[in-house]
């Protein structure tokens, strides 16, 4: 098939310089069996040309097991990946097949691979070698027939050099590496993904869209776009839910963006490595929330009277609260992000732009 027919059938949306190279690099490497490294900022659709390369396959028609190796906390991830034998460690009941057999004859999508332990890499690199494992507990090698495709939002080289990557493992996953550009790099086909996002919500919600102004079409393209594809995903389902078929201007747009003269210092930094502290980026955001709690202590306290305290209701007054501790006001945050998304960890360390087992430790941390 030619380029356009494998994007349309995969759902691969741009027609700029970048996404056509890129998808000539999948139409290649898809019908072998060759190790595919996913490279990309959050948000750019990395799951989306994993399913790509393992839908133009010979493996197709075999499973594709996905596995967010950020979201498995460390203590088990072996058994998740490569299995367990009966009695292996207490609470293993029975013996337990590990995603590469489930995914045994297709395709293992590996994300995040940045976050696997160190330990587990050594394990993972004789896989890649020689398709061989042992399960958690058992003595007897396994052998299986799986693709693997990774990816990650890290700068692995990098990682190698701060002794967080197998620098083995690094070369052996870059055999081929797909780099998907982020969408500010690509300003030309954010029409077409708009139009996309709009047609797929319209047509499921039975909501009509009224459309945009050029100047509206212009904001947009010139937006940053911090969170890339998903980002804007979002916010056209913000806008069509909460517009209702209006025609849509640049004053409409600008509430559904995060323009510089309105952003905050949120956990979030935009780097060309993409390489960053999840902890120092947690305890900005942190920082910035104290400020903010001491400025309202001080407007009420001008309000009313210097005393910084308020009554309430019952004719007492309770002090207003001096400053918290950084992990008290973490806490507070991780709370805050659990609740907003109902206990949802993905989408509550999306919001902290932390990953989910560095969310994984602080709940049990906190004992949230």
């Amino acid at each position: 098939m030619n380029r356009k027919e494998f994007q349309q059938q995969f759902g691969i949306v741009g027609e700029s310089l970048e996404i056509q190279e890129m998808v000539q690099v999948l139409q290649h490497v898809s019908p072998t069996d060759i190790t595919v490294l996913i490279t990309g900022e959050s948000g750019v659709g990395k799951e989306v040309v994993a399913h790509a390369i393992h839908g133009a396959s010979k493996r197709a028609k075999k499973p594709m097991v996905t596995v967010n190796c950020g979201a498995i906390p460390e203590g088990i991830i072996e058994s998740e990946l490569f299995g367990h034998e009966k009695g292996s460690f207490t609470g293993a009941s029975s013996e337990r097949k590990g995603y590469f057999e489930l995914a045994d004859g297709g395709t293992i999508f590996l994300d995040e691979i940045g976050e696997l332990p160190l330990a587990t890499q050594v394990k993972f690199l004789r896989i890649l070698e020689n398709g061989e494992f042992l399960r958690v507990g058992s003595s007897n090698a396994r052998k299986v027939d799986v693709r693997v495709i990774a990816a990650t939002n890290k700068d692995l080289e990098q990682e190698v050099r701060n002794g967080n990557f197998r620098q083995d493992l690094f070369y052996r996953l870059r055999s081929v590496n797909v780099r998907i550009p982020a969408l500010r790099e690509r300003k030309d086909d954010i029409p077409l993904l708009f139009e996309k996002f709009v047609e797929e919500f319209s047509v499921k919600n039975g909501i009509r869209f009224g459309g945009m102004t050029p100047a509206a079409v212009e904001l947009m393209q010139q937006y940053y776009w911090h969170g890339n594809v998903r980002e804007l995903r979002n916010v056209v389902e913000s806008m069509l839910v909460l517009e209702r078929g209006r025609k849509l201007d640049i004053d409409d747009i600008r509430k559904y963006l995060r323009m510089p003269n309105e952003e905050r210092n949120l956990p979030m930094v935009i780097s060309k490595q993409n390489d960053f502290d999840e902890r120092q980026l947690l305890y900005r955001a942190l920082i910035e929330l104290k400020n903010d709690m001491l400025e309202v202590k001080n407007l009420l306290k001008g309000v009313l009277g210097g005393n910084g305290t308020v009554n309430n209701g019952n004719g007492q007054s309770n002090a207003v609260q001096e400053n918290l501790s950084l992990a008290e006001m973490e806490r507070r945050m991780i709370e805050t992000a659990l609740k907003k998304y109902h206990n949802n960890r993905r989408l509550a360390a999306d919001e902290l732009q932390i990953s989910e087992r560095t969310l994984y430790r602080k709940i049990k941390e906190y004992g949230i």
